[in-house]
């Protein structure tokens, strides 16, 4: 354990002074300001208004930033340190492979979390500052769906890496699973969906195995409890889940996927070869 918490030290050091980590605390910071800059909070917009307003705009944006920030950050860790040649370095120390692979992952973590959390609690605090009021639970609950994103596209991005000969190998899968989630969120599975006259059922269930969609449709639930603007499918959802059941799904989903591929990382890292 103590092999681990150093090689996770190690990487929020690295991180740190790193010049992607300042780009990534100053996104979301900055969007954060501008949204009270522009106002947004004394704005309403089909019912949302004050901090909830400002909140569910944020959190789509981030929907869309978080995923590729994680995704190009992290797949360079593991190729990165190939190409660098450290694996020759790491195996002469006494640190087992298991320690710096989860370390890594660990303290990758902290380190894309801290920003995107730092963000929301700068919102909260403004607002408080400013008589505002602070609805707790969609605080709580977002945060609570931003750290399983986290651990979702962390998992996503260690398991490209370790599979990934090499580092533009790496920063271009992760690109395209980007994209690929982002087109399938309404577009082109729509398409597929009519001109294949799939089941309901079928379409529901291709478009949740997404983990944007079903981050996108959480984030909606909370203020539309019944997913009215999702049309006949929200039927489906509800039957299946009910609205607190898809709550939770959409928590324990990204994190079960993002535990799955950081597992499969770890197994094709140890069996590969690392010179």
């Amino acid at each position: 354990m103590s092999q681990t918490w150093l090689t996770a030290k190690l990487d929020i050091v690295e991180s740190l002074r790193s010049r992607w980590f300042l780009i990534y605390t100053l996104v979301f910071g900055g969007i954060v300001a501008l949204l009270f800059l522009f106002g947004l909070t004394e704005s309403r917009v089909l019912g949302f208004f004050g901090l909830s307003r400002l909140l569910v705009t944020y959190i789509q944006l981030t929907m869309a930033i978080l995923p590729i920030f994680v995704l190009i950050t992290t797949v360079r860790s593991v190729a990165g340190d190939r190409e660098a040649g450290v694996y020759e370095y790491l195996l002469s120390l006494p640190v087992s492979l298991a320690a710096w692979f989860w370390g890594k992952i660990f303290g990758r973590y902290l380190v894309i979390f801290a920003p995107v959390c730092a963000a929301m609690t700068l919102a909260v605090l403004i607002a408080l500052a400013r008589d505002i009021d602070v609805p707790w639970n969609i605080f709580g609950y977002y945060t609570a769906l931003l750290a399983a994103m986290c651990v979702c596209f962390l998992g996503i991005g260690m398991l490209i890496s370790a599979l990934a000969r090499t580092t533009d190998m790496a920063q271009g899968a992760a690109f395209l699973i980007w994209l690929a989630l982002l087109l399938f969120l309404d577009l082109i599975l729509l398409g597929v969906m009519i001109q294949e006259k799939v089941s309901p059922e079928t379409a529901v269930a291709v478009a949740l195995a997404n983990p944007l969609q079903v981050f996108r449709t959480a984030a909606l639930s909370l203020f539309d409890p019944q997913l009215i603007v999702l049309g006949p499918s929200a039927f489906v959802i509800l039957d299946a889940f009910g609205v607190t059941g898809y709550q939770i799904f959409a928590l324990a989903y990204p994190l079960a996927l993002g535990a799955l591929c950081a597992t499969l990382g770890y197994l094709a890292f140890r069996r590969g070869d690392l010179p």
